[in-house]
């Protein structure tokens, strides 16, 4: 089955090449690979090592949720890539969320194809990968306008993830945004409809345990990754096309090449104008605070001198037609308790027979 891959994938000889495939074709794949590449990379995917094993020295690159043993000297921006997988049943290749890591934090001027076993056909990605990188723009905008954020605690076994929740909470804060931290298991739509007052969730998860990119009408509301909240809420972050697409969390706390701290409050970048390409309104500028300022807490003070709760909660609760059973205390007259009806929903006792 080699044959026609190699045949149909026309690349220029001497290029540098990665490409991702299972362990048995990879190795058949790369033989016949290496005497056309001078620079071949054989990625693997970043399972956690076994207990006690060994870190091949030098240490592979993990990028996109897989390992890429570069040499010393090498970036991972200067290869192209061939990607093995997938089948002819799948009906939608950009919901596949191995190929949707790969494509979204590709280098966009390097060629990207891909190859379907079950027909030996391959394919320029070009397309779909900038209709991936367009729908994740709009997720960064969806952030932007988004008040209330939902954070998914998918990973509680993962190194580093009270960190990362504290950190997207503190981004979220100086974004002048209200942050909640869910634990739900697996998102799905019904679970996450549960919560409408949240404007977007945000998945904190390993590489391999992210979802793909979601059809339209799948969730009711958009869920994120890190690094996209990271995007909308630092006005330090590059601007979109420069920044990285970095799938695993960790990358974006201290201590990390990619971390990029806030700016200062008296920051010009947090004055700077800012309008919505959905709404197509002026965002305010976010009122940030530090978290120890005496100013910053749960209650503010109104002109009568009254106490009310500052929360998007019960501003969204009081909005509703419908808000619950009302105790109405004191206003229903005191009865004593009598019997009531026996049976079942379809067929009470004192309904008779149909």
């Amino acid at each position: 089955m080699l044959g026609p891959w190699l045949h149909d994938w026309r690349g220029p000889q001497g290029r540098r090449c990665s490409f991702w495939a299972t362990r048995p074709m990879e190795e058949a794949l790369a033989t016949l690979l290496r005497p056309r590449y001078l620079d071949l990379l054989v990625s693997s995917p970043a399972l956690p090592l076994p207990v006690g094993s060994c870190r091949p020295a030098p240490e592979p690159l993990e990028r996109f949720g897989r390992r890429f043993p570069l040499a010393p000297g090498r970036c991972l921006e200067e290869y192209g890539a061939f990607y093995v997988g997938g089948s002819e049943a799948s009906a939608d290749l950009d919901l596949d969320p191995d190929l949707s890591r790969l494509l979204l934090g590709w280098a966009p001027g390097q060629p990207f194809f891909t190859c379907c076993p079950d027909t030996g056909r391959t394919q320029d990605e070009g397309v779909r990968a900038g209709r991936l990188r367009a729908r994740r723009h709009y997720l960064v905008e969806r952030a932007r306008d988004a008040h209330v954020v939902g954070l998914l605690a998918g990973t509680l076994g993962v190194a580093r993830h009270r960190e990362a929740l504290a950190h997207l909470r503190n981004l979220a804060q100086a974004a002048g945004k209200r942050s909640y931290v869910l634990a739900l298991g697996r998102p799905t739509p019904p679970k996450l409809a549960n919560f409408p007052e949240v404007d977007v969730f945000v998945l904190l998860a390993c590489p391999l345990g992210a979802l793909a990119p979601q059809p339209s009408g799948g969730f009711f509301r958009p869920v994120l990754a890190p690094c996209e909240l990271e995007a909308a809420c630092n006005p330090a972050w590059p601007p979109s096309g420069l920044a990285p697409h970095l799938t695993h969390y960790a990358d974006l706390l201290p201590g990390s090449p990619f971390h990029v701290p806030l700016p200062p409050p008296d920051s010009e970048l947090w004055d700077t104008p800012d309008v919505s390409l959905i709404t197509g309104e002026l965002r305010p500028p976010p009122a940030w605070k530090p978290s120890d300022d005496p100013g910053c807490s749960a209650l503010t003070l109104r002109p009568q001198l009254e106490l009310a709760e500052s929360s998007p909660a019960a501003l969204f609760l009081s909005s509703r037609s419908w808000q619950g059973l009302e105790p109405r205390l004191g206003q229903t007259p005191v009865t004593g308790a009598v019997s009531g009806r026996r049976g079942i929903a379809i067929a009470y006792e004192d309904e008779g027979s149909s």
